[in-house]
């Protein structure tokens, strides 16, 4: 079964097909209390960090810069994404921004970033060795 992983605005309805909702933002939205949001978890570990959030709202960077930047947070602490890799692997995972446009916000770049984990997981697990951990490094008498 493939994992999947939706981005969505933390404000739009929920709905029975979100799975699990997390909100991937490094700040708590304002004059919201938690029980009024429904969501499952806040997250802010693989929210962009707090000094590149505020280059990209004071528009000092490009899309691009912006995304490079953050995938280069997310690979140099590649354990900030295992919660929401287990998330993702046990069904559908949607990831909540509080942004107007969660297409043009950090989510697409992180859900790919997951969708990408998620791959090199399955290619390492299929490249190991197949035969149980007690026979590895016997030999036949």
């Amino acid at each position: 079964m493939k994992p999947v992983v939706a981005i969505k605005r933390l404000y739009d309805s929920p709905s029975q097909q979100d799975g699990i909702r997390i909100l991937v933002d490094r700040l708590w939205p304002r004059g919201r209390q938690r029980e009024e949001l429904e969501i499952d978890d806040w997250y802010q570990d693989a929210a962009p960090s707090s000094g590149l959030r505020q280059c990209w709202h004071r528009d000092e960077l490009t899309p691009e810069a912006f995304g490079h930047a953050y995938r280069h947070e997310l690979h140099s602490n590649p354990q900030c994404l295992t919660p929401l890799l287990r998330h993702a692997r046990n069904g559908t995972l949607t990831l909540l921004t509080a942004s107007r446009d969660p297409a043009k916000s950090h989510l697409p770049i992180l859900r790919q970033c997951l969708v990408e984990a998620i791959a090199e997981e399955d290619q390492q697990c299929q490249s190991e060795a197949s035969s149980p951990t007690c026979y590895q490094g016997t030999t036949k008498p």
